[in-house]
């Protein structure tokens, strides 16, 4: 879940206005975005040689390491990494990027409109995205306990002593993840590159040692040997590809953080370092098994010498860190994109960097986070039953991905029927054996991401339907602006000095708060703005397009705020350095007016009732508009109305 769109850790390719660099990257620059690149997007799929190879022949479907199966397993891990990696993810979704952003959420907002009122935008496309976004959550709860716990086990290489200690240090490890959360992540950060630059190095170094002893394994790139497996296997054969599946679970990632380095970078890394640090490591592995089948129960450990087996721990646990980090990350960023696009109620995010706009932090996203990883720690108890429970949240994904990559190219690069659906169905059907082989494990664990990602699109479903019905309501019981004009020509009211912001869902209709404001105060302002702030469908807006400034007469005026999904609303920025015709503000005679909407479930045509419930819990628990677009809080004023929906 690295996936899902990671915090820009290092946003370097980031201008002033925080917007991607649409120059290609080249030299010392280009070396210095690869490196990042290899401690954010390849930590989760960087450490899948912890466990990946011995769940082939260790865990609950494993098979007998003999050396025909060996060979078939490297095969298949192989081509798994060439085709799924490789060729789908660096070559054809990278380019399907939303202005330089990449993720479930921005493909899904590049393939459909998705508005609060928008009649265009397929519901079928917007539901998959949806449901992939929200069974990330479930994938980002696995992947740093998986991760520190396949390299604490480390430890019962050494010595079964440790054995009662493993779960306890991972906890401990967690615990302490989450809590240095709230700090940032910008001096760390610093260190992930470098780390995960040695990781490779040495992962790769270790396979190559084996290798030498048993170079005969290179032979398991031929791909009759993964034919001759599942000719020989069988359906055990196809149980065994659902744990394949683990040395790809970090692809994700490289679509989600493709707008904080680009596509260069991700690609560059990948095929110079990262691919051919696993492919080593995995052979290695496999000449081990080769060697000494007894080594099945941690080949990953096994390769190393017994005198660097203490540091090598050390070095997985930093990995893994570094793994979970950007899951940790991701999980931030996703919740971020999901509140902009309208799934999700405002929650409060924390910047935890002056200079790197991307570094937030979402209190009660992380303590979430920290109870469901250490539950699962407890629960599962090891990284082999938690093996059980990864991968059936990650292919659901990667088949949504492929199904609107499908639409984005057929309509988004004019491809033509026959390409576009040839080369997604190609990659449909290796994303839909890998489901089915991973559909296997949900009675073993594989429920679990499942649950959290129905609960996840469950109120992220709500809180769109509800949102929808909302501004439904409140449009049908507005007054049009140019009748509540006319009305104040004809019966001016009294203005009282200073300007009013009255800020309003949509640009349609008057304000509710300012009819209740006048209603009760009976005095206007002497300068009124309705305000509205809109989402777009692309990560950042440029400033040309922020503002949009319209005079209504009698001193009101019209201001319509655009910013992308990846952009933090800043209200009293924007208008501090509003230019001619737009008025002036001065931030001290300026007051903001807020409607603060009650909901209250009813039997009106919409949503079944007990949804109502929850979407009317998940309102009054909304953080406030305040804190969202930045507002001082000593020149709010909320005026509050209840709504039926």
């Amino acid at each position: 879940m690295a996936a899902t769109a990671s915090t820009d850790i290092h946003n370097t390719i980031t201008d002033e206005q925080g917007h991607p660099h649409t120059a290609t990257p080249r030299g010392r620059y280009l070396a210095v975005l690869s490196l990042t690149a290899l401690g954010i997007v390849y930590g989760d799929i960087g450490t899948s040689p912890l466990y990946a190879m011995r769940e082939c022949f260790h865990g609950p479907h494993a098979i007998a390491p003999t050396p025909d199966n060996i060979f078939g397993v490297l095969s298949l891990i192989f081509w798994a990494l060439v085709i799924i990696i490789s060729i789908k993810y660096c070559v054809f979704v990278l380019r399907a990027d939303n202005r330089g952003e990449g993720g479930i959420l921005a493909l899904t907002a590049l393939a459909t409109p998705i508005k609060i009122l928008s009649k265009r935008e397929r519901k079928v496309l917007v539901v998959l995205g949806i449901f992939g976004a929200a069974l990330l959550y479930g994938d980002g709860i696995i992947t740093p306990a998986i991760s520190v716990l396949g390299a604490i086990e480390g430890l019962n290489v050494a010595t079964p002593l440790f054995a009662p200690y493993v779960v306890p240090t991972t906890i401990a490890i967690l615990i302490g993840l989450f809590l240095i959360q709230s700090r940032g992540t910008a001096k760390v950060g610093q260190l992930f590159g470098p780390v995960m630059l040695a990781w490779f190095f040495v992962i790769a170094l270790l396979g190559v040692v084996q290798i030498a002893r048993h170079p005969s394994v290179v032979g398991a790139f031929n791909p009759v040997h993964a034919f001759n497996f599942f000719l020989r296997e069988g359906w055990h054969g196809f149980l065994v590809l659902g744990t394949v599946f683990l040395v790809v679970t970090g692809g994700e990632a490289l679509y989600a953080d493709m707008g904080h380095f680009g596509k260069r970078p991700i690609r560059l890394a990948w095929f110079t370092l990262v691919l051919p640090a696993l492919l080593l490591n995995y052979l290695g592995q496999g000449a081990l098994l080769i060697e000494n089948p007894a080594a099945a129960e941690n080949p990953f450990y096994r390769l190393a010498p017994e005198w660097a087996l203490y540091p090598l721990i050390v070095l997985a646990s930093a990995a893994a860190i570094i793994a979970s980090q950007a899951l940790i990350s991701g999980a931030f960023s996703l919740t971020m994109q999901a509140i902009q696009l309208g799934f999700m109620p405002r929650l409060k995010i924390e910047h935890t960097s002056s200079t790197e706009r991307g570094q937030i932090y979402i209190p009660a996203l992380n303590w979430a986070l920290m109870i469901g990883c250490i539950a699962i720690v407890v629960g599962f108890g090891s990284s082999s039953n938690l093996a059980a429970a990864y991968g059936v949240a990650v292919t659901s994904t990667m088949v949504i991905t492929t199904i609107l990559l499908c639409v984005v190219a057929r309509e988004k690069w004019d491809w033509s029927v026959p390409l576009a659906f040839g080369l997604s169905g190609f990659f449909l059907i290796i994303d839909l054996a890998f489901f089915g082989a991973n559909v296997i494990k949900i009675p073993a664990g594989g429920w679990f991401p499942l649950v959290v990602g129905a609960l996840i699109f469950l109120l992220m479903t709500t809180w769109k339907k509800g949102r929808r019905i909302l501004a439904a309501r409140l449009l049908s019981r507005g007054h049009p602006i140019e009748e509540f004009l006319r009305d104040i020509a004809k019966h001016p009211p009294v203005r009282v000095p200073g300007t009013a912001v009255f800020m309003n869902g949509t640009s349609a209709g008057t304000p509710p708060a300012l009819m209740h404001n006048l209603a009760h105060n009976k005095v206007l302002h002497e300068r009124v703005v309705l305000l509205t702030v809109k989402t777009k469908q692309t990560p950042h807006v440029a400033p040309e397009d922020r503002v949009k400034f319209e005079s209504l007469g009698h001193n009101f005026y019209r201001l319509i705020f655009n910013y992308g999904f990846m952009e933090d609303p800043d209200i009293p920025k924007v208008l501090e350095n509003l230019e001619p015709p737009a008025p002036a503000f001065d931030p001290l005679e300026t007051t903001y007016f807020l409607g603060r909407e009650t909901v209250i479930a009813g039997k009106h045509p919409g949503m079944m009732i007990w949804r109502e419930k929850l979407f009317a819990v998940m309102s009054r628990n909304a953080s406030s508009a305040t804190a969202y677009f930045c507002l001082p809080p000593n020149r709010v004023v909320e005026l509050g109305a209840q709504v039926e929906i």
